[in-house]
């Protein structure tokens, strides 16, 4: 019996191919799926499941809001009263969420086996809430699944035992090609359809992260860089919630080239940036999905803990320097995509983990 633990819907993109790999091993493998509810919307829940193909979680811990320090210790709380409940054999957590961090802790505290998804990957900034996660986790995992070289070698430098890191891949990835495979079926239902054919060519925004959104100086400068750039490229934004709550005490209006909207469901956000000339963001994962799918992305940070992305892939680390995003911006549009797919981003990720999963279980 392994547990799968999600606090955040990106959190899901990574489960949801792992689900279906352990559907093909049933018996070997069972599993049950826990939401601690980190982040959860009521009305957009049925219908993201549903887009990812994996059933209703088996567990919702209802743990959502607060400070970092309380929501960690609500689902710790929460998350050991399963546990006892019904003993599970592993826990397998995936990214870098509070929901990661506190799910291991409490397992490690069971003596109940600990699987990471995605381990190794560092920023080498600690001001990232992500970052803290992320080292900390990987501190006590017992089996550590990594997605490029350079989380391999994070964790030996860290003196993570060779035979407990395993390079399997991206099971981001595994979702993208299989939530792509199923796009032409649903496009035409798509609010976002509509908003491709009216602007043709078209750049995509997404920005969350509270170094950037809550500054309003930096948050500002940003817009006003993008606005600029939108005069040559429409950009569309889907709008975190975070991000407007700081606009509207922003004052700034963004012109009629930058398209403001809601934040998308999976497939119709999926169907907006797949065909965008280019995508800034501030989000890891899009860094990588861009990457597999072969669109330009200008990443609005300092640094980034997925460098394969930059090394091989489409992706550049631009900062929040207005002068260097339009640049870059201007250089992207002069030229071709240009990027190799990561070694092991074949869609076959998950389906190496659970092959792992049955052998050290």
């Amino acid at each position: 019996m392994i547990y799968l633990v999600a606090g955040a819907r990106p959190n899901f993109m990574k489960i949801a191919p792992i689900i279906r790999a352990i559907q093909k091993h049933q018996n070997e493998l069972s599993y049950k799926l826990i939401h601690t509810d980190q982040h959860y919307d009521k009305a957009m829940s049925q219908v993201f499941f549903e887009e990812l193909g994996i059933p209703e979680p088996d567990f919702h811990l209802g743990c959502g809001g607060g400070t970092h320090a309380v929501q960690t210790a609500k689902i710790m709380v929460e998350f050991e009263k399963v546990c006892v409940a019904e003993r599970p054999d592993c826990l397998l957590v995936v990214g870098d969420v509070n929901s990661t961090l506190a799910c291991s802790i409490v397992s490690k505290k069971l003596g109940i086996r600990v699987a990471h998804v995605e381990a190794g990957l560092r920023s080498g900034d600690m001001s990232m809430p992500e970052e803290v996660n992320r080292i900390v986790t990987d501190s006590i995992s017992d089996w550590f699944f990594v997605t490029e070289p350079s989380g391999e070698a994070n964790l030996l430098a860290e003196g993570k035992p060779r035979e407990n890191v395993f390079h399997v891949g991206h099971v981001m990835v595994d979702n993208l090609y299989y939530q792509m495979a199923r796009l032409d079926a649903v496009a035409d239902k798509l609010e976002t359809t509509a908003l491709k054919r009216k602007l043709g060519k078209y750049g995509v925004v997404t920005l969350h992260r509270p170094a950037t959104v809550d500054n309003p100086v930096l948050l500002k400068s940003v817009c006003q860089v993008l606005d600029e750039c939108a005069e040559t490229l429409p950009l569309v934004f889907p709008v975190h919630p975070r991000t407007r709550n700081s606009l509207n005490r922003m004052d700034f209006k963004f012109s009629e080239y930058v398209h403001l909207i809601e934040p998308q469901s999976y497939m119709a956000f999926l169907n907006l940036w797949k065909d965008a000339q280019l995508v800034l963001t501030d989000s890891g994962g899009l860094q990588e999905e861009t990457t597999a799918a072969g669109v330009s992305c200008l990443t609005l940070r300092d640094n980034t803990e997925r460098p394969i992305t930059v090394e091989q892939g489409t992706n550049t680390v631009v900062g929040t320097d207005c002068d260097n995003i339009r640049s870059h911006f201007r250089r992207v549009l002069a030229s071709e995509t240009q990027g190799a797919k990561p070694e092991l981003w074949d869609g076959q990720s998950s389906d190496r983990i659970v092959q792992h999963l049955i052998r050290l279980i």
